[in-house]
């Protein structure tokens, strides 16, 4: 078997204990007239960037945590954190931080035990391997499987919220960079 094909496998494997209701919960707290704030550290945090980018396209008001440009957090608004471990030290203390403001917070983790499940309105539960976790088979280095698959389960809410708020790929290309 090719390489490239056990990684595939490990991301249907993850992908086939993945609930997608919980896509539906979080849909509920996600509306265009509230600003979104993403978060996560290391790879995570680009995957939160990658899923920022896209709701930008679809008309939300993502903004993702620690650039210059992100406003303070308000209540009432949405905080979502990727954290696989539940425990990433910044990103748990901004969610500390955006609860006691009154926030909504979305955890996506692979932990809903983890502090930052317990913190959460709604998890997302995204069951790859984590960094340090033993108990989950992976070819994959450290959290790449949880990273890949945040990735994916990400880019199925996006999809799920333009289909919902009735945004079509020619008017998400409307909010697409285009320097040409």
């Amino acid at each position: 078997m090719r390489l490239i094909e056990e990684i595939m496998n490990e991301i249907c494997e993850v992908m086939d204990k993945f609930d997608e209701d919980t896509l539906d919960q979080a849909m509920t707290l996600l509306s265009k007239d509230k600003k979104i704030f993403v978060d996560g550290e290391g790879r995570s945090g680009f995957v939160g960037r990658c899923f920022a980018m896209r709701l930008m396209h679809i008309g939300y008001q993502p903004y993702v945590m620690g650039e210059t440009i992100t406003p303070a957090l308000r209540e009432n608004e949405v905080y979502l954190a990727i954290s696989g471990s539940g425990t990433t030290k910044n990103t748990l203390s901004n969610a500390k931080a955006a609860k006691k403001l009154g926030l909504k917070i979305i955890a996506v983790t692979s932990k809903e035990e983890s502090e930052l499940g317990q913190l959460a309105d709604c998890i997302i539960k995204v069951p790859g391997r984590i960094k340090g976790d033993q108990k989950t088979a992976s070819i994959q280095l450290l959290s790449s499987l949880f990273d890949q698959s945040v990735h994916i389960v990400l880019d199925e809410l996006c999809l799920k919220l333009s289909r919902r708020d009735k945004v079509s790929d020619e008017m998400a290309a409307g909010n697409h960079v285009n320097v040409e």
